[in-house]
């Protein structure tokens, strides 16, 4: 009679350890039916599940892996497992998988304990769990430390709006990003990731900086903030904005680009995304003399912004051309996949504002960056304790594989 079998190995980490179990295996025509290894700071842990044929049964197996692990001075547990047990598990197979990404500064065992209660009373079961950050020296954390967690999951839950505005409440008791995806195949094929420009890839609203060294500042701020929460029209609100501006001295935009700062991790992400072979671009309410600039700094593919009217040296208080606010943002969008000849699932959007909207809401992944609360509350994603690269831990990848493509930014 067939039986089935949990192996588990542990003990310090050390060249062979798979292969001694493997080989002894090998000897009895053992079926591996699963197989998992993890590796925590130099203790090994490797689980095999087994299937192993009519003959002599278990005995001989155990007895020469007990012996062989002895000598290598690792530890191993046997579980036997029932063939209804095993075909409960094979029928598992066919549940709906999960990502939950913690982001945190530091990882505590409270964050760990919160996430994981709220999931398992979601109806969710943890299959693994895997650290993306780099190891951080003792001593060596601060401001711009980062650390993530993420959690494959399966199951079903019963209501996947429910679960993503829990998990939103319990990041800002937490203080800590959290963020839900469904685990399809897209997750790790995204190609294009487009960027609002103000608050999202640099850390001002261009226009508030013009309206300060133009004297209007207070009206163009309060004008820009109502925007933003979406109480104004985008379109609207710009027009007013821009109206205040007339007749300032063109020679301030070039003072004003020279004082920008990108947003914290900016450069790491697009350099990496770029060496990755993703696409890139910005879509911002913005002006275009702006993102040329960042363009050009960062290597973006695609602009697309608002044409600032200069004549004889002064801002007019006008654009060139169409207005490009949410419902273009979202246009665009669609027209850079068309043209890269990928679907809507494979764009990543980013941005802050309500008029980013419209495109988060129809990308593959959607996320809210350091964002007002009702775009939080209304984007699939929501970034506001870290920096732009954490992007990198949503779309799958670790530090250790990006660690090559970086060009690391001095703190």
């Amino acid at each position: 009679m067939r039986e089935f079998l949990i192996i588990n190995v542990s003990g310090e980490d050390k060249p062979g350890v798979t292969s001694a179990v493997s080989s002894v295996l090998a000897q009895y025509d053992v079926n591996v039916l699963d197989i998992g290894q993890a590796v925590i700071h130099n203790t090994l842990n490797l689980g095999i599940l087994v299937d192993i044929p009519s003959g002599d049964g278990a005995g001989p197996v155990l007895k020469d892996l007990l012996f062989r692990l002895h000598e290598m001075e690792m530890q191993v547990r046997f579980q036997p497992i029932s063939e209804e047990s095993y075909d409960m598990w094979v029928k598992q197979q066919g549940k709906r998988r999960h990502i939950v990404t913690l982001l945190a500064r530091k990882v505590q065992a409270i964050h760990l304990a919160k996430v994981t209660e709220l999931t398992s009373q979601s109806g969710l079961n943890i299959d693994k769990i895997t650290r993306l950050s780099g190891r951080v020296p003792l001593g060596k954390e601060n401001h711009n430390s980062k650390a993530c967690v993420e959690f494959s999951l399966r199951g079903s839950t019963q209501d996947i709006g429910q679960l993503r505005s829990d998990l939103l409440e319990l990041s800002s008791e937490l203080d800590v990003d959290i963020a839900y995806q469904e685990d399809d195949i897209y997750r790790r094929n995204r190609r294009l990731v487009v960027f609002d420009m103000d608050s999202t890839l640099i850390e001002a609203e261009v226009i508030d900086e013009l309206a300060q060294h133009a004297g209007v500042g207070d009206q163009v701020k309060a004008i820009t903030e109502s925007a933003m929460r979406g109480e104004l029209d985008f379109k609207t609100s710009f027009k007013k904005r821009l109206a205040l501006l007339a007749g300032m001295d063109s020679a301030i935009l070039e003072q004003v680009s020279s004082a920008l700062r990108l947003s914290e991790g900016a450069e790491h992400l697009i350099s990496t995304l770029r060496k990755l072979g993703y696409k890139t671009a910005i879509l911002s309410g913005g002006f275009t003399f702006f993102a040329r600039r960042i363009q050009q700094h960062l290597g973006i593919d695609y602009v697309y912004a608002n044409e600032l009217e200069i004549q004889d040296g002064k801002v007019t208080g006008r654009v060139a051309g169409e207005i490009v606010d949410g419902e273009r943002k979202a246009a665009l969008l669609r027209e850079l996949a068309d043209r890269e000849g990928i679907a809507l699932e494979q764009v990543i959007a980013v941005g802050d504002g309500a008029n980013d909207l419209p495109m988060l809401s129809i990308a593959g992944l959607g996320i809210a960056y350091r964002a007002k609360p009702l775009v939080k509350a209304s984007a699939k994603q929501s970034i506001s304790r870290l920096g732009l690269d954490c992007i990198l831990y949503l779309m799958g990848l670790s530090d250790r594989d990006t660690s090559g493509y970086s060009s690391l930014e001095k703190s």
